[in-house]
């Protein structure tokens, strides 16, 4: 079984991809939020394992689907910003 990211590691993800959603007019493709929110990591400073923080997001867009959502329907890679977000 898969371990799972503490949640705090997941809402300070979810927190990035929301800014980087919204610096892109609400939506942008998965693997543009990925490489937006890795910059921004290593900006900070902070260690990143791409693969590992690849998954961690895309873990993040399912576990906040409140949050986000995908546009296009389930099986494209577009995220958006849920409802009032924008």
């Amino acid at each position: 079984m898969a371990q799972t990211t503490p949640k705090h590691v997941l809402e300070s993800l979810a927190r990035d991809i929301a800014a980087v959603l919204k610096s892109m007019g609400g939506s942008a493709h998965q693997n543009l939020v990925v490489d937006c929110v890795t910059a921004m990591k290593r900006q900070r400073g902070e260690a990143v394992n791409p693969t590992d923080l690849r998954q961690k997001i895309i873990e993040a867009f399912e576990q906040y689907r409140d949050m986000f959502v995908r546009p296009f329907g389930e099986g494209s890679q577009r995220w958006a910003l849920a409802g009032d977000m924008t």
